[in-house]
């Protein structure tokens, strides 16, 4: 395998140096989407929800507790707290 450009280099050193901020942005497309869906397209999106906060290392007695309350609001608050 070829060495990586300085270019390639840097796009992968600010990806890893935003992942954080990047997981905060899908979250907040993921809560729209909550507001927006029903049915098996929900419960998808509450799976990706799950899987973003436990990136985020968020406690899954948390991440639980949001999934049964099954309320975006609540996820959107979460989030709040996440970005300060």
């Amino acid at each position: 395998m070829p060495d990586r450009s300085k270019f390639q280099s840097k796009v992968i050193k600010n990806y890893y140096n935003n992942r954080e901020n990047i997981a905060i942005q899908r979250l907040q497309e993921l809560v729209t989407e909550l507001y927006l869906t029903e049915g098996k397209k929900r419960k998808q999106n509450w799976k990706h929800v799950e899987t973003h906060l436990l990136k985020m290392e968020v406690k899954q007695a948390t991440i639980d507790h949001l999934i049964e309350q099954d309320n975006p609001e609540l996820v959107a608050n979460l989030i709040k707290k996440l970005d300060k």
